[in-house]
């Protein structure tokens, strides 16, 4: 029976089995992180240089922002790499490394779209507690334990997944280095530290939902009793952004995961991967952060004093 240790690499899914396909997808890769880039960039650069930005609102999308940017960076590369080249090989140590910062990322965004959910639900139900509420030592606090919570729980996965012995060779059926693609190649038998480990996820994740879930009923319903028709789309404008990027999230992610077998297919799985780790981080920034007026104020102040320097 071989090991991990008798591994020194993994096989990822090709994206495309011709020659024309594989670069079709380099190219389309390459279009979405650029976007990606972009738009990210642009939130990154407008909040850091707008004084006025120096809110919670745009703090927290701040922090979505590099979450963003960490998903696309992680998987996205070594994608277009191998569509380029055409291999499928990825070390040992870089599978390791993609699906800790994969993990890292994708559990941190989750974590700060709840918490931008309660920062929606401040402002529309409690707005005169706005400034107590959320001052700038909470935000820090609540972005810090987001993002440490989501380190705690990577290293706590990625330990058990890779002490586990691998017997089932090195294939995976992923474009990218993920947990349930690597226990799938395990011959271990300690179900019980699996199932405590999946247990911790739904919980937490489970928990994320159900808050998110309740305080969009708050809002919903504070909303609703507002008599103007202009305050009610004020109040929507403000967190329908939000909950598209929430439903985009959860849903491509609940999809991919709680599918049923009899509708799973290799190409549908390889699309719904895509769909869950590339296009939500790319199009978070047109949805969410450039929709809004104040952003876009800022980045045309950058803008004209970058032409009037020049």
């Amino acid at each position: 029976v071989s090991n991990s240790s008798s591994i020194s690499h993994f096989l990822l899914l090709p994206l495309a089995d011709t020659r024309q396909l594989q670069l079709l997808h380099f190219f389309l890769f390459l279009g979405i992180s650029l976007a990606a880039l972009l738009g990210n960039g642009l939130i990154i650069s407008a909040v850091a240089c707008g004084h006025h930005l120096h809110t919670p609102m745009f703090f927290f999308q701040l922090n979505l922002t590099l979450t963003d940017l960490g998903c696309i960076c992680t998987t996205v590369p070594k994608a277009m790499q191998n569509s380029l080249w055409d291999t499928r090989n990825i070390s040992y140590e870089g599978c390791a490394a993609q699906v800790f910062f994969f993990l890292f990322f994708i559990s941190a965004e989750y974590y700060l779209l709840t918490i931008m959910c309660y920062e929606c639900y401040v402002s529309i139900c409690k707005p005169l507690h706005y400034g107590t509420l959320l001052g700038s030592r909470a935000c820090a606090h609540m972005a810090a334990a987001a993002w440490a919570s989501a380190f705690l729980y990577v290293l706590l996965n990625i330990v058990n997944t890779f002490s586990l012995p691998l017997c089932h060779g090195n294939a995976l059926g992923q474009f990218f280095c993920e947990i349930p693609q690597i226990l799938k190649l395990s011959c271990s038998h300690s179900y019980f530290r699996e199932l405590g480990l999946l247990a911790v996820s739904v919980c937490l994740g489970f928990a994320c939902f159900v808050f998110i879930v309740f305080s969009y009923v708050q809002i919903f319903r504070a909303v609703l009793r507002i008599p103007s028709e202009q305050g009610r789309h004020k109040a929507f404008s403000t967190c329908l952004p939000h909950l598209a990027v929430v439903s985009l999230f959860v849903s491509t992610g609940i999809f991919t995961y709680l599918k049923p077998p009899s509708i799973s297919s290799p190409s549908l799985d390889l699309t719904l991967s895509v769909l869950y780790s590339v296009v939500p981080p790319a199009l978070n920034p047109l949805i969410y952060s450039l929709r809004n007026q104040e952003l876009k104020d800022g980045l045309r102040k950058i803008i004209i004093n970058i032409f009037q320097k020049e």
